[in-house]
């Protein structure tokens, strides 16, 4: 069923990427785990601007990026700009390193699923089952969604994510009522963001957007190419931005400006359920569950981008051909999507292991599996933004195809610039982002994964050079949409 290596075309809309977009971003998680990890670690007042903040920068990235979508196709994003814009052999390395940073990122995600929903067994039905069972059955879910059309996935994210949003705006609303403090501004108030430790609530800040660039790796399925890819970064990222700050002011106003950052401190994750609890235990479980979802949908996002690199890499044949396939039926890369559940799985296991009679007790699957591994994808998906920016520079500086100063120089530039810095401010406070009492390996050791996986990639391309020069030769150009495929770009005014 799988002799073909070319995905379903013209099935995704631009409402239907929007949506895969959030739901890797996970708004009702952001709310729950991230906002108030953010204001405990920080110690800061000034998370809804932070969210902004980060929100404008992604913004600036997304016009070259965006621009560079409707010229090139490919279901590895990154790899295909970077291959255009720097060359094959960077292009090889930028993809091994997403490769690494999104399975990461989505078997990360299992740790706090698995958890997550093992509570909640447990405390509303009295069933007690390990993480790693509870875990297995969302890996089950997943990988059932991986190797069907994506048109399946688009339609449960959009359920999903519908569901988020009205959650979190009926909590954010009931928050604004009751303001025991009043309906107050002072989380939003510039001197609680531009202070000393902004570089940490920024570090931390960056992952609740981690996805919005995932919208490229559909650009093969989506109905056009040429603008769906860009119309839908900006939506998403637009939606996302805004959202993440109302909502995070709103819970500050709900819980009391004044006393935001130590109920963060004492309850963490807890801190959204518990104050609702104390107001309406019926949706404190509505709002637990679709917690479950929402984790839920991140992990079939992520895991969408994951089969999309392997099946990117195994066709143009830097992996092997077989992760090339896709199902006749479907449309879908089966054989990333096998890959990539297969990842998942052994990481289960291999953590379940581990954790066996862990001094960490239940907790271990969250401060490990999941504070490990999607810190150190949120670091590299950080770096590969930043060379992709110098990358779309690059290319646009070989042929403008219309597109003017302000598209294909300075807002790359100024993206590349901020990108770096958030990337090194998570380098600089990976410590704390884990949780780390003093020094420890890990803050040398998983960040190291990820630029170790990108040396490997460029060594893996020096191979492919010299012993295959007709796979490496035939990554030139190959993503290109034609030129009689394109609409003409309108050149902007200067």
């Amino acid at each position: 069923m799988a002799e073909t290596t070319t995905l379903a075309r013209r099935h995704l809309s631009t409402t239907s990427v929007v949506f895969m977009i959030i739901a890797a971003s996970a708004p009702l998680t952001v709310l729950a785990g991230g906002v108030p990890t953010s204001f405990a670690v920080s110690g800061l007042l000034g998370v809804p601007l932070g969210y902004l903040a980060l929100g404008i920068v992604i913004m600036v990235f997304a016009v070259g990026y965006g621009a560079m979508s409707g010229h090139v196709q490919n279901a590895g994003a990154f790899y295909a700009y970077v291959t255009e814009g720097l060359g094959n052999r960077q292009g090889i390395a930028a993809a091994i390193l997403a490769l690494v940073s999104y399975n990461m990122m989505q078997v990360g995600l299992y740790g706090l699923f698995g958890f997550s929903l093992a509570t909640l067994l447990s405390s509303t039905l009295g069933v007690a089952v390990p993480w790693w069972v509870a875990g297995g059955i969302g890996w089950l879910v997943v990988a059932a969604l991986g190797v069907n059309s994506v048109d399946l996935s688009a339609k449960v994210l959009g359920f999903l994510v519908a569901l988020e949003f009205l959650v979190v705006t009926v909590v954010s609303v009931m928050a604004l009522v009751s303001a025991p403090e009043g309906l107050s501004l002072e989380t939003v108030n510039p001197s609680h963001f531009l202070t000393g430790g902004v570089g940490v609530l920024l570090a931390f800040g960056i992952a609740a957007f981690m996805g919005f660039e995932s919208g490229a790796i559909y650009s093969e399925e989506t109905r056009n190419p040429r603008r769906t890819v860009a119309r839908a970064t900006y939506i998403a990222v637009g939606v996302i931005a805004v959202f993440y700050a109302l909502s995070a002011w709103a819970l500050s106003v709900g819980v009391g400006p004044s006393a935001i950052v130590g109920a963060s401190q004492e309850l963490g994750p807890d801190l959204v359920f518990a104050w609702l609890g104390e107001r309406s235990p019926a949706l404190a479980t509505v709002a637990n569950v679709l917690f479950i979802t929402s984790l839920l949908a991140a992990l079939v996002a992520f895991h969408n981008g994951a089969a999309r690199y392997f099946f990117a890499l195994g066709r143009t044949g830097v992996l092997p051909r077989v992760l090339g396939r896709v199902s006749a039926h479907s449309g879908a890369p089966f054989a990333g999507s096998l890959a990539q559940s297969v990842v998942g799985l052994v990481v289960i296991v291999v953590f379940a292991v581990a954790g066996a009679g862990s001094e960490l007790g239940e907790m271990f699957p969250v401060l490990t599996l999941f504070t490990w591994l999607t810190n150190a994808a949120a670091f590299g998906l950080v770096f590969l933004l930043a060379v992709t920016s110098v990358a779309v520079v690059a290319w646009f500086a070989r042929d403008h195809h219309g597109h003017g100063l302000w598209t294909r120089l300075v807002a790359p530039v100024i993206s590349a610039v901020a990108l770096i810095a958030v990337a090194a401010l998570i380098l600089s406070n990976f410590d704390l982002m884990i949780g780390a009492e003093g020094f420890s390996p890990l803050v040398v050791v998983m960040p190291g994964i990820i630029i170790g996986s990108g040396v490997v990639g460029l060594l893996w391309g020096e191979v492919l050079r010299r012993t295959r020069p007709e796979i490496y030769a035939g990554m030139d150009h190959v993503d290109r949409i034609p030129e009689s495929q394109e609409i003409p770009v309108v050149p902007e005014r200067r």
